[in-house]
């Protein structure tokens, strides 16, 4: 199982608790409380191992260049018309997609462009399935500009999510699915796109970063 290098210092650390802990098991005493320590010590370096996984992924090969490729693992929360005033500073379509602490949560570009817009903005811990996370939680917001069209999409923290880490910053030139950061044990992933975008996914559906196709904007005459 490949590890995402977003985790390193995480499962580092865990690793030096877990060893901690079995050390102190194999000195207590007690059986009830050795075999305690010791599962604990399991469950934790395990979930640890299984949270911070990076699986291999190959995007699409039969994609057009107005397809837009789901940045995250989930299932779709939400899908709403809104009016974007960040970066696209139009009438907009937003999928917003939940991220439990089971899935992978590496994350990945959905199209193909430069990275024209970057902002981090500190915020609350409203769990993640709540609307009213998308505007007050910690978050970072991405967009990018493509070919033909523009997309923005934000890294949004939940209740149990504190940290996101993002590589992208403005000027860097990107692919459609290569990672990008993660956000740590649960969390959300919001993508605005133009108001004629086609959505390809229902509310409800299971999407997988890198592969699922959210979307098709067509080309404007």
């Amino acid at each position: 199982m490949r590890l995402t290098i977003y985790g390193r210092g995480t499962v580092i650390t865990v690793l030096v608790i877990t060893m901690a802990m079995d050390i102190i098991a194999l000195l207590i005493p007690n059986e009830i409380a050795k075999a305690a320590l010791l599962v604990i010590s399991v469950l934790l370096i395990s979930f640890t191992l299984y949270f911070f996984r990076d699986p291999l992924r190959e995007i699409p090969k039969d994609l057009k260049p107005g397809d837009v490729l789901s940045p995250a693992d989930g299932k779709v929360m939400m899908i709403e018309e809104v009016e974007e005033n960040e970066f696209l500073k139009a009438p907009a379509k937003v999928i917003g997609i939940f991220l439990s602490p089971l899935n992978v949560h590496v994350n990945r570009v959905p199209i193909t462009g430069t990275v024209k817009f970057y902002q981090y903005i500190k915020g609350q811990f409203i769990a993640a399935y709540d609307h009213a996370s998308a505007d007050k939680n910690e978050r970072t917001v991405i967009g990018i500009e493509g070919e033909r069209f523009k997309v923005l999409f934000k890294q949004i923290t939940g209740f149990v999510a504190r940290r996101i880490v993002c590589e992208l910053r403005v000027g860097d030139k990107v692919k459609r699915g290569d990672t990008f950061g993660m956000i740590k044990f649960g969390s959300r992933t919001d993508v605005i796109l133009p108001a004629n975008a086609v959505i390809k996914v229902s509310v409800n559906q299971k999407v997988t970063g890198g592969i699922t196709l959210l979307a098709e904007v067509p080309e404007v005459n």
